[in-house]
């Protein structure tokens, strides 16, 4: 057990390590192929935070524990909104004023009442899979039209400029993005199995260990990112960060497990977590929208969201109990 405990713990730690790498050598590549600083923030930087999430689902999937892999994909949007912003916003309360965002609020909610129609049956199959990964796509491009329309407005543009590497040389940044990469498919092996094997020496169930060990640990990357765009004072950025990385998790994440390994899955991640998820995000929207102002989540609000997801992991253990 002390071996499968230390797995977890040196994947996580490879996993913020090489998340790092992976987005900053991709992003800097990026821009130094004259990609727009807002292009590369809303598309490669969104989904370089997702990919530990991503190859997690992808190596648990194909080993077939697809629970893990929707628990993962689940967890870690609650854990983004409850312990990431709960917790950035306590230590800085964060003020949202970027158009793009506030549209971005009701894509998200299509995105997941998309997903729950094609998991109603408490089934992940292959055709779900496809058809997720493809509306990954459109909204993709959707997203970078838009971007693209409001560029000369949104504030977000300069956060996302003064963030992503311009000096970087291209041999340097494809460097630190085939490490990042490397770095992280080995740490996904090593976590997706101690997380495993815990599980079934405790008889817990794979889903319960994706919604929580290792939705912290793929959280990690989003939480050291949102606050420091929150000490920087770049808000917008904090907040898209979660928005982008929370869209990815139900398309990629879920699309790729379904493809890879068609299960089905326990009725509580829809009636529990799903559910939670939900009123979280919608509880983010009314925070973070402003509705005709500025959007402001304080330190009262954030405190509100972290109590929330910290009482969500004691029921989840009492009940696993």
């Amino acid at each position: 057990m002390l071996l499968a405990y230390s797995a977890i713990a040196i994947g996580f730690i490879l996993l913020a390590w090489g998340a790092d790498r992976f987005v900053l050598g991709a992003s800097a590549i990026a821009r130094n192929l004259g990609i727009s600083p807002l292009i590369v923030g809303l598309t490669v930087v969104a989904f370089g935070t997702s990919f530990p999430e991503i190859l997690i689902s992808g190596v648990a999937a194909w080993e077939g524990n697809t629970g893990l892999a929707i628990g993962n994909a689940i967890g870690s949007n609650i854990a983004n909104i409850g312990l990431v912003l709960g917790a950035t916003t306590l230590i800085i309360p964060l003020t949202v004023h970027s158009d793009t965002l506030q549209r971005e609020f009701p894509i998200l909610f299509v995105v997941m009442i998309f997903t729950l129609l094609l998991l109603l049956d408490n089934e992940l199959g292959r055709l779900d899979g496809f058809l997720l990964i493809t509306a990954m796509i459109v909204i993709l491009y959707w997203i970078v039209s838009l971007a693209i329309r409001t560029r000369k407005t949104d504030p977000i543009k300069a956060e996302f400029a003064v963030e992503i590497p311009y000096h970087m040389p291209t041999k340097k940044a494809g460097t630190l993005f085939l490490i990042g990469l490397i770095t992280l498919f080995i740490s996904s092996k090593i976590l997706v199995w101690g997380a495993i094997t815990v599980a079934k020496s405790f008889g817990i169930s794979d889903l319960v260990i994706g919604l929580t060990v290792v939705a912290i640990g793929t959280s990690l990357p989003e939480l050291a990112a949102s606050i420091m765009s929150a000490i920087k004072k770049e808000h917008d950025i904090a907040v898209g960060n979660i928005i982008g990385s929370n869209m990815f998790n139900l398309l990629a994440v879920m699309g790729l497990a379904g493809i890879i390994h068609p299960a089905s899955f326990a009725p509580e991640a829809l009636s529990r977590d799903y559910l939670l998820m939900f009123v979280l995000t919608a509880g983010l929207f009314a925070m973070a929208y402003g509705f005709r102002r500025t959007g402001h989540i304080n330190r009262w609000k954030g405190g509100i969201l972290l109590l929330t997801w910290i009482g969500y992991l004691i029921y989840l253990y009492q009940t696993s109990i």
